[in-house]
């Protein structure tokens, strides 16, 4: 099993609810809470890495640092998301 870690940038919205993006794979989800927004981007990741995996383009899965992510998003929350493969 390999893991994948990204940084991701939580934004809240005007209605409350919160838009997670992986800025290194142009990856969005959304979701009523942070926590709940955390576990859809966390599963989309999930299924966004299988795929390229099995498609033998692992090289285009690195991330990057995380303080470049949160330095270029200074309004937004930043966290890793982490996604495990087989």
């Amino acid at each position: 099993m390999k893991q994948y870690v990204f940084p991701a940038i939580f934004l809240k919205e005007s209605d409350d609810s919160y838009t997670a993006f992986i800025p290194d794979l142009n990856l969005t989800s959304e979701g009523s809470s942070i926590e709940e927004t955390f576990l859809f981007i966390q599963d989309f990741l999930s299924i966004y890495c299988s795929y390229v995996a099995k498609s033998d383009e692992e090289e285009t899965l690195i991330p990057s640092k995380f303080e470049k992510i949160q330095r270029a998003y200074p309004s937004a929350t930043t966290m890793l998301v982490d996604a495990f493969v087989n």
